[in-house]
């Protein structure tokens, strides 16, 4: 059983920035981020593989790319979330995500281990 353990949320004003992190009990292939708003269905924000070679393949959904970076630390089994230019849309529960395998990065129902959640809440 892998254990994730987040960290990193807080409240922000719009156009801040804030980093996430989440640390893993071991290695898992795909680690990911996910968030779920009030009344809203939780949904893919970012991904990446693990790679020994170079730093893993990245993923990220439209509405997040080039305001968010995905990154990972393997020697500490972390992965970290960087959110710049924060819009009030994305306040939500941050959720870190994890798989040993090769899948769908963007499917929540492939991922087999899930944090608590940290909230993030931007400010008009």
């Amino acid at each position: 059983q892998v254990q994730l353990v987040e960290s990193g949320g807080g409240l922000v004003q719009a156009g801040g920035s804030l980093r996430l992190s989440c640390a893993a009990s071991e290695r898992t292939f795909v680690m990911g981020w996910f968030r779920q708003a009030p009344g809203k269905e939780r949904e893919f924000v970012a991904a990446t593989h693990w790679s020994r070679w170079s730093p893993g393949s990245t993923y990220y959904s439209d509405s997040v790319k080039g305001r968010f970076t995905i990154s990972r630390d393997n020697a500490k089994n972390t992965v970290y979330l960087q959110m710049d230019s924060l819009k009030p849309e994305d306040t939500a529960v941050y959720y870190c995500a994890a798989v040993r395998t090769i899948v769908d990065v963007t499917r929540q129902d492939e991922y087999d281990y899930w944090g608590q959640g940290t909230q993030v809440t931007v400010s008009s």
